[in-house]
């Protein structure tokens, strides 16, 4: 009896007989051969069936397989290094499960619009296989980073009581007979758990209700959230900084056939490797106007400027130390500079943008319930998080990224879309 092989291990079985399940990506037939490119997940082979080797009834229902029609099919493997892959199989028996209609997407131009109407169909091409191939692996990597360096997973709850990042953008939902929020940042609670733990990090889907169209926004997206006691800075901009480059050389490793199917430029990423170049927000902002930005002091960068910026460098930039009035409540001053928060983004090479963002953490409990009024945000629904400045407060930081921007990035994409299955964008809840 065959093996049921995997096509991902089709090389160990050389010169053996195995039985092969997925979907027709091509077909064609010339005279008495009919070729097969089936994929089933893993990987795609091209199987060949010859009428004198098979039973003619089975040959002729096979002439009628279209594309992604589910079949079986059972066969020898033979090394044929003219192959994809390097291997074929001759077919000798073949089953079809489900003779699929005409597939809508063809090779051929689409409209963005249709395609994303059939995304539960488009993540079956090759392209986007790739993508969410690399998406996985830069997900394992984060998880890895962590937990080789003896951080511990929380996870975060999804509903929350009060807003983290700014009140404007929060999702409202119905909590029994309370308002509740869907979590913007796992952060306010890793700030917690790093008090029990030491070291944390939690890693979930987060909600941003920002009526924004660009290529870098989504509704929700995934993020990873690191929280360190007794970190500051320096510390955390050390620690994104070998976050990054470990997972550009994950993705590098592990991910080479993924990245030839997108075409992408591994210069690019070979480039990405330690140090990091770092510029305080002053020195932005200098840099920005000396290249036509009308950009002023106290301004929030904008996409065009993180572009600028970031185009000066082959590497991620670190900016650290805006100023403290564009920057969340719980954000530490500089000391020598109390205007100024000691906080960091990391803006990706390529124009891709912002892709990591944190900081230091107030730990003074007058400093933090001072900031709470200044926000205008309830010291009740903050009452827990101030708990935690009153029961052994230690200087503690942390940063988040998220995981479709990283994706973007690393694969060369043009938009998020395409970094997450199912994206939700401000005008796409469907499918």
């Amino acid at each position: 009896m065959p093996s049921i092989v995997s096509l991902s291990k089709i090389a160990e079985f050389n010169e053996q007989e195995v039985k092969i399940r997925g979907w027709v990506r091509r077909h064609r037939s010339k005279g008495k051969l009919q070729f097969l490119t089936i994929r089933d997940g893993a990987g795609e082979l091209q199987a060949i069936l010859s009428k004198a080797d098979m039973d003619e009834e089975q040959f002729k229902a096979a002439s009628h397989l279209t594309q992604e029609s589910s079949i079986e099919v059972t066969g020898t493997v033979r090394a044929d290094e003219r192959a994809p892959g390097g291997y074929e199989l001759d077919v000798s028996h073949i089953r079809i499960i489900h003779l699929a209609e005409e597939f809508p997407i063809q090779p051929k131009e689409h409209g963005t619009g249709f395609l994303m109407d059939h995304r539960h169909l488009w993540l079956r091409s090759s392209r986007q296989q790739a993508i969410l191939k690399i998406r996985h692996e830069i997900v394992k990597a984060c998880r890895d980073f962590f937990d080789d360096r003896d951080f511990v997973l929380m996870d975060t709850p999804i509903f929350t009581p009060n807003a983290c990042e700014g009140t404007t953008t929060l999702f409202q939902t119905q909590y029994f007979e309370e308002k509740a929020f869907l979590t913007q940042s796992g952060q306010l609670y890793n700030e917690a758990t790093a008090a029990a733990f030491g070291k944390v990090y939690c890693f979930g889907p987060t909600f941003r209700a920002e009526k924004s169209k660009t290529r870098r926004h989504l509704m929700e997206f995934w993020m990873v959230e690191p929280e360190v006691a007794f970190a500051e800075l320096p510390d955390v901009m050390e620690l994104a900084e070998d976050f990054l480059v470990m997972i550009v050389q994950r993705v590098l490793e592990k991910r080479q056939e993924e990245l030839k199917v997108l075409e992408r430029d591994v210069s690019k990423l070979e480039a990405v490797t330690p140090p990091f170049p770092r510029l305080t927000y002053r020195e932005s902002i200098e840099r920005l106007q000396k290249n036509g930005s009308a950009i002023q002091g106290g301004d929030d960068f904008g996409a065009e400027d993180e572009t600028i910026l970031s185009n000066e460098h082959q590497k991620p930039l670190i900016v650290h130390r805006y100023p403290s009035a564009i920057k969340a409540f719980y954000m530490e001053a500089d000391p020598e500079q109390p205007d100024l928060a000691l906080c960091m983004d990391v803006l990706a090479p390529e124009g891709y943008g912002e892709i990591i963002g944190g900081g230091q953490r107030v730990h003074d409990y007058e400093k933090l319930a001072s900031r709470l009024k200044e926000h205008q945000l309830s010291e009740d629904a903050f009452k827990w998080y101030l708990d935690l400045r009153r029961y052994g407060s230690v200087p503690h930081a942390g940063f988040g990224m998220g995981i479709e921007r990283a994706v973007a990035w690393i694969c060369g994409l043009d938009h998020v879309r395409e970094t997450i299955p199912f994206p939700r964008m401000l005008n796409r809840l469907y499918p």
